[in-house]
């Protein structure tokens, strides 16, 4: 009988503690999103269109010509990564 009403009180007691209170901690955590920025077309480099051996003249200004527009290019792209990554920091 005593058995009995120390398992009753046992179980009493734990039901009459207070209910543990759920608390909500924020965690900053970085969180990966898609990037929805357009590639840029690749633009066609004059050496590229060389169909035979030019002359040196005409493939140095060709040459020259394709730095600036591949620079032109890695801006573009460079721009879309900055976008991209602009909210990660």
């Amino acid at each position: 009988m005593i058995e009995i009403a120390l398992v009753l009180l046992a179980f009493l007691g734990g039901r009459w503690t207070a209910p543990e209170q759920t608390v909500t901690v924020p965690i900053k955590v970085p969180v990966p999103v898609e990037c929805r920025v357009a590639v840029p077309p690749r633009p066609a480099m004059p050496t590229e269109g060389f169909e035979s051996r030019p002359s040196i003249d005409i493939f140095v200004q060709g040459a020259l010509a394709e730095l600036q527009i591949r620079e032109g290019y890695e801006g573009q792209l460079r721009a879309g990564l900055e976008a991209c990554t602009a909210g990660i920091q």
